[in-house]
């Protein structure tokens, strides 16, 4: 019997169609209590069945044990039902999750009364309503957590998982906490160049994630790749939103039942905002990053059992009336994404970032950056939600506002109690005390050692222990023989050579012009000693009496810089390039540690080579930071501009134009001796081989034309030379000496572009029309009065209310001028 034509192909495009997917019809259930129970695709590759998460159920698409789509997954329950839960399509066409104890309706796809006559689970992952075959509502169109291949992810849909999304907007990629932080931006109009008007984010199964123009159109632009891109024949590739805030590209091969990240949008997971809730503090533990609390002594976990949840205050704030107080963590910062507020500039840093936020009602945390910027984050109760980061690697200090314990004072109690006890104690501790001196005493004297030599002894064992020593002028003018041996000169002081009682050697510097008191050069100087780093000398001690102010450093068997690289004629006074390039990435350590890493940061005012010392093995050590507060503001900073011979030529441009000093004062000096180094001339000079003109210009000329080998010293001729360092040194040079600070890098960046991690642009002409460089120029200086916090920290009083308000200052820079007076109170002026 031969069938009609019509009905022969309305058969058999029924039977293609069932080939390619599978129908479900109207008043199908799936049922929670039945975890076999499956609506599969064709090849069998995805389902859609019920699984478990501890004693949650979730109706999910599932491909090789993992969901890709969960129904309910972006509300705010995620989905989550009771074990006798079912997912139900309804003979209206709605599908719904409803718990079965409590009837109560889970999630539904809205659907009802669309015509929706069957249900397919395609090939491709993606779940469809339709109206005969026509679509009505796909997973597709609706995901959760999870983009899979062929899947067009436009400006309407939104990845949820938990509090984070993810979302297109104009091109945009953008991550979110709560919907409201942006913590994660991938703007692409750049690589675009075009319009976006209805933009389509869609990931292709060899593991390229694309952006398209239009979703009707196939141009587009790769944005990320899968490391393992076209790699393996039956490997299924996904991008999924995390619970833990970070966007991934994974995949996972048929049958593996694992799925492997193969990219991720954040490459620190310790910078997703709230990964370790509020009051968290993220860190790592190898490669892993790990939540806990800023103290035990303040801090409870939320959930013992769940780091990540975050911490609560043993005391609130608004429960503790005077006992506030800021507790410090050393390099932290509290993450702070737009909308936040932007941060604020002061010129204290860290203290102003503590009294600020201490004085402050709605404050509860705040951050100062030790990068040179002055920046502070403060953290604003009224969004009462911070997320903190700890790495050693990190410039920054943070305060978090707690509730002082006060504890009782249990030798009262024992006092009251048991007097005989407490008299017992007192007693014992004087007598010990007593029987150790006297001991230490014969012992030392007994030995054929004078009383002054076991002094000696026991400094030096105070010294070990990091604590500057307290010198008598008489002792070190003994030790310096009456300071006859001189080792050099500079325009705070001049250096003798001494030898302590204990037969340490070390130098002994005498400051000349110092009219500050007592207790002002004590604090300097113990701003100076707390600094401590492999490529800055270290401070042994000092000596403040009536008139004499010394300080006593270590001893640097091999002198300074200067003698070895402009000493001519002595071959022992040579060095070879790869002394001379540790000895420049050491000096960048060690100004890096001033500006970005130390608790306060330091501006040296006078990096030159004779400053810059080396050790028997000829690491390098710099000297004289620190001694900018220590001389008085108007002798050094413009006595000595004359005074001293050679200093005015490592100056930058700024201090000469009477401009403030910032860190990028030190960058243009450092600039200069990094030229040094790698020609063994004074960058100033200049003389018939450079036409008359500075060395640096002339250098900067050279390596224009590509010589750069007439640059180098002539004295590494016959040594072998890392040309690629070399490059790269003269490159770091020209861009720090460039006229206008704002073109310099910071120290950090320095230190990087010497190591090669990050790549040097090439330099323009240091020598530019600069603004402001005239000799009287108006400037307009933004101070803010809370920079002068220190004060108050010294009253013990709180600050008034205007003590917040911004002020600005306007002057002429001509001669002295306000904010030098203002800024010798300060370490650091920053930017």
């Amino acid at each position: 019997m031969k069938l009609p034509s019509t009905l022969f192909l309305a058969l058999f495009s029924s039977l293609f169609f069932i080939a390619i997917s599978t129908y479900i019809l109207p008043g199908s259930t799936l049922y929670a209590s039945n975890l076999s129970q499956a609506w599969t695709s064709p090849n069998n590759n995805f389902s859609l069945r019920f699984i478990t998460d501890g004693s949650a159920y979730f109706a999910s698409i599932i491909y090789n044990g993992i969901p890709v789509w969960k129904a309910g997954g972006g509300d705010n329950s995620g989905g989550a039902a009771d074990p006798s839960s079912s997912l139900q399509f309804l003979p209206d066409g709605n599908l719904r999750l409803v718990n079965g104890t409590s009837g109560t309706l889970v999630w539904h796809s809205n659907t009802a009364g669309r015509g929706v006559s069957t249900a397919s689970l395609h090939d491709s992952g993606n779940f469809v309503l339709q109206n005969s075959t026509v679509p009505v509502w796909s997973t597709f169109d609706n995901p959760t957590d999870t983009i899979l291949p062929s899947q067009n992810f436009t400006t309407r849909e939104v990845l949820r998982s938990g509090l984070y999304s993810f979302s297109l907007s104009s091109g945009n990629l953008t991550l979110r906490w709560n919907s409201s932080i942006l913590y994660w931006n991938l703007d692409s109009s750049s690589s675009v160049n075009t319009n976006l008007t209805s933009p389509s984010l869609r990931l292709e199964s060899i593991g390229a994630l694309w952006l398209f123009f239009d979703v009707s159109l196939p141009n587009g632009v790769i944005l990320a790749n899968s490391s393992d891109y076209a790699e393996g024949s039956d490997v299924l590739r996904f991008l999924r939103l995390d619970s833990d805030g970070n966007l991934r590209i994974y995949s996972s091969a048929r049958g593996s039942e694992t799925s492997t990240v193969r990219w991720a949008a954040v490459s620190d997971q310790c910078q997703v905002y709230g990964y370790c809730g509020n009051m968290g503090i993220c860190s790592y533990n190898d490669l892993r990053p790990i939540c806990r609390c800023p103290s035990t002594e303040f801090f409870d976990p939320v959930d013992s059992k769940d780091s990540r949840k975050g911490c609560r205050r043993k005391v609130e704030i608004k429960d503790c009336q005077r006992n506030l107080t800021m507790l410090q963590l050393d390099h932290a910062k509290f993450l702070t994404y737009p909308p936040e507020l932007p941060p604020q500039l002061f010129y204290e840093g860290i203290s102003a970032s503590r009294l600020n936020c201490l004085y402050s009602s709605s404050c509860i945390a705040s951050t100062a950056l030790s990068d040179g910027t002055g920046s502070i984050y403060m953290k604003n109760s009224n969004f009462d939600f911070a997320s903190g980061y700890q790495s050693p690697a990190l410039p920054s200090t943070s305060f978090v506002k707690v509730c002082r314990r006060i504890k009782p004072n249990t030798l009262v109690g024992a006092w009251r109690l048991h007097p005989w006890i407490v008299a017992a104690i007192v007693i014992g501790t004087i007598l010990s005390s007593l029987v150790l001196e006297g001991g230490l005493w014969l012992w030392f004297c007994g030995g054929r050692l004078e009383f002054r030599g076991y002094s000696g002894q026991y400094d030096h064992l105070k010294y070990a222990s990091g604590a500057p020593l307290q010198f008598s002028y008489k002792e070190l003018k003994g030790a310096t023989k009456g300071f006859m041996d001189k080792l050099g000169a500079g325009g705070s002081g001049a250096f003798y050579r001494g030898v302590l009682a204990n037969r340490s050697v070390v130098a002994v510097k005498e400051l000349e012009a110092i009219k500050q008191g007592e207790t002002q050069f004590r604090m300097e100087l113990a701003t100076i000693s707390s600094t401590h780093h492999l490529n800055l000398i270290r401070l042994i001690g000092f000596c403040s009496e009536r008139s004499h102010r010394l300080l006593v450093y270590e001893f640097m068997k091999n002198g300074s810089l200067d003698d070895f690289l402009f000493t001519r004629g002595q071959s022992r006074k040579s060095l070879n390039w790869e002394f001379r390039f540790r000895i420049a990435l050491g000096t960048a350590r060690g100004i890096t540690y001033l500006h970005e890493e130390c608790r306060d940061c330091i501006v040296h005012c006078n990096i030159k080579p004779e400053n810059i010392l080396l050790d028997e093995n000829y690491n390098a050590e710099v000297s004289e930071f620190g001694l900018a507060k220590l001389i008085n503001p108007n002798e050094h900073r413009y006595g000595t501009l004359t005074s001293v011979r050679g200093t005015r030529e490592y100056f930058a441009p700024e201090w000469l134009a009477h401009l403030p000093i910032t860190s990028k004062s030190d960058v243009y000096s450092y600039g200069v001796v990094l030229l040094e180094i790698v020609s063994g001339r004074r960058s100033f000079e200049v003389s018939a081989e450079t036409n008359q003109k500075k060395f640096s210009v002339w250098a900067y000329e050279e390596f224009e034309k590509g010589n750069v080998k007439g640059i180098v010293d002539k004295r590494l001729a016959d040594h072998e030379v890392d040309m690629e360092q070399v490059i790269r040194a003269i490159q770091v040079s020209f861009w720090c000496i460039q006229e206008q600070p704002s073109r310099r890098p910071t120290m950090g960046n320095v230190v990087q572009m010497l190591e090669g991690i990050t790549k040097i642009e090439r330099p323009s002409a240091p020598k530019v029309e600069a603004e402001g460089f005239d000799g009287e120029t108006s400037v307009n200086v933004t101070a803010n009065v809370s920079a002068l916090s220190s004060f108050a920290a010294s009253t013990q009083a709180p600050f008034p209310s205007s003590s917040f308000e911004d002020q600005e200052i306007s002057y002429y820079v001509s001669g002295r001028n306000v904010e030098r007076e203002i800024s010798s109170l300060l370490h650091c002026e920053n930017k």
